[in-house]
């Protein structure tokens, strides 16, 4: 008797259409079966927002032995809400969020669509993991990741994560790495902006704008010096966000 192949959700929030995923598919195949649900087009930082006020459609791009493809008009934590609710043939061994164009390393974790993924799926009681390569540009070359998507993948599969826990992994842009660096994430902040337009018929209407401010630019226990210096940074996100020893110091009994 054959043995199963593991069987895997994938989605992003880029879009089914962008070389990220696509190169993730083509890595995964050949070691997996894979059903891939992602937005019909770019839903970049989505974060964990739903939507719940308008109907969802989800259409079949792809389907062949061991790949299944839809396209979902939500964001990408309603991808795996679909997903598993309606497409999922037998319960997914690993949910994967990615490959992202762009950097989600820092605070940029907690505005990410592709996190979204791993968020949903860790907080659905499933092991979840996120990739992102640090370069923006739609035609980026994900060919150095490929390696290390298989073993992350692989360990990922057959390595038990706490409850309410992912795996937050970012590439730095080269073409091969120092190694890999378990990391916590960096404290930064983004320094949003507004620049303001005018439409024509007369109203203002703004772009967000900004930049990401170091708030700890010496330390080297983070995500971001990992990246600098040319390491895979993996952070482990912990979903429980209590404050426990906030939570030790409070007292109200004057309430």
């Amino acid at each position: 008797m054959q043995e199963q192949r593991p069987y895997i959700l994938i989605s992003n929030d880029d879009g089914y259409t962008a070389g990220g995923i696509n190169y993730l598919i083509d890595t995964l195949m050949p070691v997996a079966d894979l059903l891939v649900v992602a937005p019909d087009s770019p839903r970049s930082g989505a974060g964990c927002c739903i939507t719940p006020n308008v109907p969802l459609t989800c259409k079949p791009i792809h389907r062949e032995p061991g790949l299944e493809i839809y396209a979902c008009s939500g964001t990408p934590t309603d991808c795996v809400k679909v997903a598993l609710n309606r497409y999922i043939r037998r319960r997914p061994d690993l949910i994967i969020g990615g490959i992202n164009h762009g950097d989600n390393s820092s605070v940029n974790a907690h505005y990410s669509g592709t996190m979204g993924v791993a968020t949903e799926g860790a907080l659905q009681g499933y092991r979840s993991i996120a990739f992102s390569l640090c370069d923006h540009s739609s035609r980026a070359d994900f060919t150095p990741l490929h390696d290390y998507l298989l073993k992350f993948t692989q360990y990922a599969l057959y390595n038990e994560l706490p409850p309410l826990s992912c795996l937050n992994i970012n590439f730095p842009l080269r073409e091969s790495f120092e190694g890999v660096r378990v990391c916590r994430m960096a404290h930064s902040r983004w320094r949003n902006g507004l620049a303001e337009r005018e439409h024509p018929y007369g109203r203002p209407y703004f772009w967000l704008v900004g930049d990401c401010a170091e708030l700890e630019p010496e330390a080297t226990d983070t995500d971001r010096w990992a990246l600098a210096n040319g390491y895979v940074a993996v952070t482990p996100v912990n979903l429980d966000i209590t404050h426990y020893g906030l939570r030790d110091s409070l007292c109200f009994k004057d309430f």
